[in-house]
């Protein structure tokens, strides 16, 4: 069952960023690399609790959250490249899985993250 989306459920403001593509002098490309903004969108943070999958994140440090966003051109763009940052408290999020569209209707889309690690570029 689709959960509502009304306005009150969107409360973090979320900077979505991507990585430079850095390389080196071979034209390799680096790890790392200065993150950018590409645009700033209010979202819902639901953290993850249960599954065995979950649990055992959470034992390695990673705690599991889902982001959901509106569902417009630039978040449906979003994929496992991008990271999230708090813009209120600078907690930094990576995407691992790809925007889904869950209700099927184009008014909110959910990915995968966890908290406090970098995307790999």
């Amino acid at each position: 069952m689709a959960r509502k989306t009304g306005a009150g459920t969107f409360r973090q403001k979320l900077n979505f960023q991507t990585a430079a593509a850095a390389v080196d002098e071979f034209g390799n490309p680096l790890p790392g690399g200065d993150y950018s903004t590409v645009f700033t969108d209010m979202a819902e943070i639901i953290p993850r609790m249960g599954s065995e999958a979950i649990i055992a994140a959470r034992l390695q440090g990673l705690q599991p959250v889902t982001i959901r966003v509106r569902s417009h051109g630039l978040t449906r763009a979003i994929d496992a490249t991008y990271r999230a940052v708090d813009a209120r408290t600078g907690v930094v999020y990576a995407i691992v899985s790809p925007a889904v569209n869950l209700d099927q209707k184009n008014q909110a889309i959910e990915m995968l993250a966890t908290v406090g690690t970098q995307t790999a570029s």
